[in-house]
């Protein structure tokens, strides 16, 4: 699938790598971008910069998510691409307190639940239907230092797998998102936790905006702007108990470093 002519949703779209997929999507050729943002100003400037529309959308409220599409498709009869982008930072383990880890979910997991359980069936009755999940690499990986970051990236990566394994027969083509370091606000709070190794290695978020409209091109279920969490990965399918052995290195490393 390409982008010319679709009619495309981004949430979380008014910074970082959503402001830079509305962009890309509106420089593509797109018919219509609708940038969702709890930030509506900062989503009414990148709608302005993209001539598409702004909507204010709590990602972690299923009648927002449902306002949204609901919206979009009364105006424009459907949605193509829905870019379910949003996604917010919580560090600690098990002692964060309890209403972090379910702030967490309610962004990083259950907005996407939201957004299937709203846009897929309009999708599923056109028989054509594009979801792009934003997760992470630390959805593959983990996190050294953040539990309930890299536990809700793992469990949305799971969720886009499921609807790709279900849906994928219906027309419906799913694709993660999973970087590693970009410069974007939530890499500051990284960098703050000693994770220089991202910052070294980030991108900027046009350049994993354009990675993305060639995964979506190419539907690929892993868009990995970043190769090397591809061979990271395959170790730790390899070989699961010296991956760990690893990253307990890695944090040992870095808290060392400190």
């Amino acid at each position: 699938m390409d982008a010319t002519s679709r009619v495309i949703v981004v949430t979380g779209g008014a910074r970082g790598i959503g402001r830079a997929l509305a962009k890309r999507f509106a420089t593509a050729g797109a018919e219509a971008v609708i940038v969702a943002d709890i930030d509506l100003d900062g989503a009414s400037a990148v709608a302005r910069e993209v001539k598409g529309k702004a909507v204010r959308c709590d990602v972690s409220r299923e009648s927002d998510v449902k306002d949204l599409v609901d919206g979009v498709e009364a105006e424009h009869g459907r949605i193509d691409i829905f870019c379910s982008n949003a996604g917010i930072a919580v560090g600690g383990g098990p002692e964060a307190p309890d209403d972090q880890w379910q702030r967490i979910w309610d962004v990083n997991l259950m907005s996407h639940v939201f957004v299937a359980r709203h846009a897929l069936p309009g999708m599923v009755k056109r028989g054509e239907g594009y979801l792009l999940g934003t997760v992470s690499a630390a959805g593959l990986l983990n996190h050294v230092f953040a539990a309930p970051y890299g536990v809700t990236k793992a469990a949305a990566l799971s969720l886009f797998e499921w609807l790709s394994i279900a849906h994928g027969a219906e027309g419906i083509r799913v694709s993660c998102l999973c970087p590693q370091g970009v410069k974007t606000d939530m890499l500051a709070a990284e960098r703050k936790l000693g994770l220089n190794f991202l910052t070294e290695s980030a991108l900027e978020p046009a350049a994993v905006a354009e990675i993305v409209l060639q995964g979506i091109h190419d539907e690929t279920f892993l868009i990995l702007p970043h190769p090397e969490v591809a061979e990271y990965f395959r170790r730790k399918a390899e070989d699961y108990d010296r991956w760990l052995k690893g990253m307990r290195r890695l944090r040992a490393n870095i808290a060392s470093s400190r």
